[in-house]
C-alpha cells in the first residue's frame, strides 16, 4: 500500500506564504515516464507558491546514476526500489521519501487498428509472434518498461524471435511514438506514455503474471545535496495530495 503523506491544510497554508516570501527554483530530477504528468503538476504548483520548478528527465536508471553520481538536485522521482537503493547511500535525506503513484506495463497500437489479444500470456504470446513489429524502451538505458519487458520475453522463451522484429524508440522517445508514425505495430508501454500521444490508443494492461508492480511504484525523495530543502518539501507534499491525485488519475496512474 502506498504511503500517503497528506499535511494539515493549516500547514500548507502557511509554507505557500513563507514561499511567496522566498520564491525559489527547485531543480527535479525524474524518471520520463512522469512527462506530461509531473509537467501539469509542476505548473499548477509555480502558480501557488511562485516557486520555478525546472524539471530534468532521463530513464529512472538515467537518472538513479546520476543521483549516485551526486548531481545537483533538489529532489527526485525513481522507481521505489532505485529510491531506496539511492537511500542506502546516503543521496536521499531519510524520511523524505514518498511513494506518489503506481502505475503498469499495457499494450498500444496505432489508433483504428485492430487490437490484439492480450487477455492471457498464452494469447498474449500467440499476438506476439503474429506481430510484424513491436515497439518497447531499450533495456540498456534503465527503463523500467524495457526492463521488464525484456524478462517477460526471456520468461515466454521469444527472445531471438522478437529480435528482428524490435523497433527500439530513439533517445527521448517512447515505444507509442514509433507507433504512432507507422513504425512498428503494437507499443509495450505504459498508460501515460499511451493517453500522452493521441496517434495511439490503449488496448489493456499485460496480464497480472507479467506485471511487476514493486518495480512500477514511483517516489519522491529529497536529495542530500538539496539548495533549496523547504520549498523542494513542499513540491513533494503538493505531488502526494488531493490534488495532484486527480491528475495522476487522469493521466493513467494510480495515487493509491
Amino acid at each position: 500500500m502506498i504511503k500517503k503523506f497528506h499535511a494539515a491544510a493549516v500547514s500548507f497554508t502557511v509554507a505557500i506564504g513563507l514561499s511567496f516570501a522566498h520564491a525559489a527554483e527547485i531543480k527535479v530530477l525524474s524518471a520520463n515516464v512522469f512527462t506530461g504528468v509531473l509537467d501539469e503538476l509542476a505548473a499548477d504548483f509555480e502558480r501557488t507558491t511562485g516557486h520555478k520548478v525546472t524539471i530534468v528527465y532521463g530513464t529512472a536508471g538515467a537518472i538513479r546514476n546520476r543521483v549516485q553520481a551526486g548531481e545537483f538536485g533538489d529532489m527526485a522521482i525513481l522507481t521505489r526500489p532505485m529510491m531506496d537503493e539511492v537511500l542506502r547511500q546516503g543521496r536521499v535525506t531519510p524520511g523524505s521519501t514518498v511513494d506518489l503513484a503506481r502505475s503498469a506495463v499495457g499494450v498500444a497500437v496505432r489508433k483504428g487498428a485492430p487490437k490484439p489479444d492480450i487477455s492471457s500470456v498464452d494469447a498474449f504470446k500467440r499476438s506476439l509472434v503474429a506481430a510484424k513489429s513491436i515497439s518497447y524502451p531499450d533495456p540498456a538505458r534503465g527503463g523500467a518498461t524495457g526492463v521488464l519487458f525484456t524478462r517477460v520475453l526471456e520468461r515466454l522463451g521469444m527472445t531471438d524471435e522478437m529480435k528482428s522484429k524490435t523497433r527500439i524508440p530513439p533517445v527521448g522517445q517512447f515505444a507509442v511514438d514509433v507507433v504512432a508514425r507507422g513504425e512498428a505495430e503494437i507499443a509495450i508501454s505504459q498508460p501515460m506514455e499511451v493517453l500522452g500521444q493521441p496517434g495511439v490508443e490503449l488496448v489493456g494492461l499485460l496480464p497480472s503474471q507479467l506485471q511487476d508492480p514493486p518495480n512500477f511504484i514511483f517516489s519522491a525523495g529529497l536529495l542530500v545535496v538539496a539548495k533549496e530543502p523547504q520549498p523542494a518539501k513542499a513540491l513533494i507534499q503538493f505531488l502526494s495530495g488531493p490534488a495532484a491525485a486527480s491528475v495522476l488519475r487522469a493521466k493513467g496512474m494510480s495515487p493509491d
